[in-house]
């Protein structure tokens, strides 16, 4: 698979990272030459200065025989033109392209049909805002992803030294606390990611992953003492883009919200497009201001400027102060596994939701979704099995899957299976696979051969 990807940013460096790994065919074009220079010093693919809306930098890249080009710079109007000119230049080659810019919302539909025929848009603001809906919905987590539109969640849960679960073996816990427990996918202790066995102990500080049902999720979370409580209050630091996008789904499900802004003008902005919200002049990081606007009562308070130092100190003083949950923007990637070690359990980044999204559609095979674990460590893949498969119609205890693969959930119509070894998947089912990142290659490989004819 040929991939070409426009603009060495953040999203774009890391996807070619992700995607070299498993020996993806990639290019990546920036008109910087220092990205340009850091791709091709730490990643092995090619790099080439130019500008990714040219049409001979476009050729020259081998845009013709490209499967995927992958349009992520930090302008919308450049990604556009990428997309418009990949269309005239090779009109098979499938477009994906980031556009952040909200006057663009409304087109979003009109570029699929039209020129430039762009096959996914992917704005990074609106994944973000679904990602803290989600963490609103789950208390406690460190990681939520939604699968089979909302009926299953996969969640991260850190352990803490009082958790009922510390201290015993998987094969252990059911008969312990009187009651089936939930399939424990993966753990995280430290920096390894584990898919643990039977006879794994649960350690303190262990963040660990499982799947459930969305409708028996808060019977689970009790059995990591992880009590949900409705969300009717909300802080926003940041009245920006996100914050304002943020506060307009608030509105819409009657949730008090206030939002801390230190632009003036930028105030008077959202006082006019807001309903309900309450909008203040001020400092999200003035203790003062935190008090006076009652902070203790809030039930999440979430820090969204574009300053992330900024965010994480708001979020730690609110925390300090008494507010019940704290949810935390955060643009570096090299900040990201500090957070947990200062306190900071739920982070959200525009750029790690813009990777979510651009993998699920890159992925061969009937992919669904996907979602990426912390560090990208492991991945998470939804997918339909076809008739064709190798892993349709015998017991999951008879198949022999790549080393670091779990099959977590089997889909069929409206009923949810955890599987166990002797299930057997069927053709239409739709299945949840955890992979660590050393598998996802082979993963792909099944669902692109065996899930599915070309």
């Amino acid at each position: 698979m040929k991939i070409i990807i426009i603009g060495a940013g953040e999203v774009g460096y890391h996807i070619a990272h992700r995607l070299s790994l498993e020996n993806k065919d990639v290019v990546v074009i920036d008109t910087d030459d220092e990205a340009v220079r850091r791709v091709s010093e730490n990643i092995d693919v090619q790099a080439i200065c130019g500008s990714g809306s040219s049409p001979s930098i476009l050729e020259e890249a081998g845009i013709k025989e490209a499967e995927i080009l992958l349009a992520v710079t930090d302008s919308d109007e450049t990604n556009l033109i990428a997309c418009l000119m990949t269309d005239l230049l090779s009109s098979s080659t499938k477009k994906l392209a980031r556009i952040r810019n909200a006057d663009f919302d409304a087109y979003h539909e009109v570029f699929k049909d039209s020129a430039p025929r762009i096959d996914t848009i992917i704005n990074p603001e609106i994944e973000v805002v679904r990602s803290i809906e989600q963490y609103m919905s789950v208390p406690g987590a460190g990681d939520v992803g939604e699968f089979e539109n909302g009926r299953v969640k996969f969640v991260g849960i850190r352990l803490k030294p009082d958790t009922p679960v510390v201290g015993l073996r998987l094969s252990e816990i059911s008969k312990a606390i009187g009651r089936p427990f939930p399939l424990i996918a993966a753990i995280l202790r430290g920096e390894e990611m584990i898919i643990p066995k039977g006879d794994e102990r649960l350690l303190e500080g262990d963040m660990v992953y499982f799947i459930s049902e969305t409708d028996n999720l808060m019977e689970t979370l009790k059995l990591f003492d992880q009590q949900s409580e409705p969300v009717r209050r909300v802080l926003i630091v940041g009245g920006g883009r996100i914050g304002f996008r943020l506060a307009e789904r608030l509105e819409e499900d009657s949730v008090y919200t206030k939002i801390i802004e230190k632009d003036e003008n930028r105030c008077s902005f959202l006082a006019e497009k807001l309903n309900r919200a309450v909008i203040l002049h001020g400092d999200g990081t003035d203790q003062v201001i935190l008090e006076q606007e009652g902070i203790r009562d809030m039930d999440v308070v979430v820090t969204l400027t574009f300053d992330e130092q900024t965010n994480v100190l708001a979020s730690l003083l609110a925390k300090q102060l008494g507010a019940r949950k704290t949810i935390t923007r955060i643009n570096s990637f090299r900040y990201l596994p500090l957070m947990a070690t200062i306190g900071i359990e739920q982070v959200v980044s525009p750029r790690l939701s813009a990777i979510n999204s651009i993998l699920r559609h890159i992925r061969r095979g009937k992919v669904v979704s996907a979602l990426s674990l912390k560090g990208e460590q492991a991945e998470v893949i939804e997918a339909v099995a076809m008739e064709t498969s190798e892993i349709v119609g015998k017991p999951l205890k008879e198949i022999s899957f790549p080393k670091g693969v779990l099959v977590t959930v089997i889909i069929r119509g409206d009923r949810i299976t955890i599987p166990s070894g002797d299930s057997v998947i069927q053709p239409g089912d739709r299945v949840i696979i955890f992979g660590s990142r050393q598998a996802v290659p082979q993963i792909e490989k099944i669902l692109a051969v065996k899930l599915e004819y070309f």
